[in-house]
């Protein structure tokens, strides 16, 4: 987070409208996570030392707060958008959430913040159709859980495979055909993922037209992260951005809330976003 906060200190991002992540709510949580689940990870927070739910996925005294925080800042940032008050919004925030199923964490996740902006926007606001857009570089079997049998949003992802935490096969489809998986292979670059999005995830998001972009933008694909081995670099994150943009206008009037998933590498995350905010900062300066 010091890292993001440092690459967005640069004078050609003072434009952005800055905000402080206030703590979310149980409700919102309860929007895609199950009751059960929710209470026993409460329970589990620790007061000190270190809880371990899986061999990834740890809690200390400040997880809870972090976690709810993420959440907070996803419902604001959706409210910000939806209000009219900004286009845009980008929400830097850790952890990160799309591994984690409506009733388990996993891979340092607690709770699916976009997936919860998404249902949040839909419940408060009327939205009919919401796109979760992710270009993590693993795939957000969270989501896609969460989503599976919801034919009113649309689950697109690139991704490494084979590559934790296994799922994301293109024959995974979900139960109305709205999702849409686009692996990318060990050593893959730019082009492919260009290709992926150009022939595959944006002409069915354009058939889809969907009223609101949540993006998990996830910058663990980049050249640079040790976690995975694509080759991406912050240009590729740059032209995604603008395609996702450029897709808003035509169908959900520039609406766009992006969510911070992973990216392990301090550098190659600075640069990766600075390009995505740049891009977002085209349309309006977001929130």
């Amino acid at each position: 987070m010091r890292a993001v906060a440092q690459a967005l200190g640069d004078v050609r991002f003072d434009a952005l409208v800055r905000r402080d992540a206030p703590e979310g709510s149980l409700d919102h949580v309860s929007l895609c996570h199950d009751s059960h689940y929710i209470d026993e990870l409460r329970h589990i927070a620790p007061s000190n030392g270190l809880v371990y739910l899986d061999g990834d996925t740890s809690m200390s005294p400040g997880t809870w707060e972090a976690v709810m925080r993420g959440v907070g800042g996803a419902v604001a940032a959706t409210d910000a958008v939806m209000k009219g008050e900004h286009t845009n919004a980008f929400v830097a925030t850790r952890p990160p959430g799309h591994h984690a199923e409506s009733n388990k964490p996993m891979g340092f996740c607690f709770f699916d913040q976009a997936a919860i902006a998404a249902r949040y926007a839909q419940r408060t606001y009327g939205i009919g159709r919401v796109a979760v857009v992710d270009f993590d570089v693993h795939h957000g079997n969270g989501t896609q859980e969460i989503f599976w049998a919801d034919k009113s949003v649309m689950y697109c992802s690139t991704h490494q495979m084979p590559l934790f935490p296994g799922t994301g096969a293109s024959q995974e489809r979900g139960e109305h055909g709205t999702v849409v998986n686009a692996p990318l292979r060990d050593g893959d670059g730019g082009v492919k993922f260009r290709s992926a999005f150009d022939n595959l995830i944006l002409p069915q998001l354009q058939t889809f037209a969907p009223e609101l972009i949540i993006i998990s933008a996830g910058f663990d694909a980049h050249r640079r992260d040790p976690l995975a081995s694509l080759e991406l670099d912050a240009a590729d994150f740059g032209w995604v951005t603008q395609k996702l943009l450029d897709l808003a206008d035509r169908s959900a009037g520039g609406r766009v809330v992006s969510v911070l998933e992973g990216g392990y590498d301090l550098q190659g995350l600075q640069e990766s976003v600075a390009a995505h905010v740049t891009a977002l900062m085209g349309k309006q300066s977001p929130a």
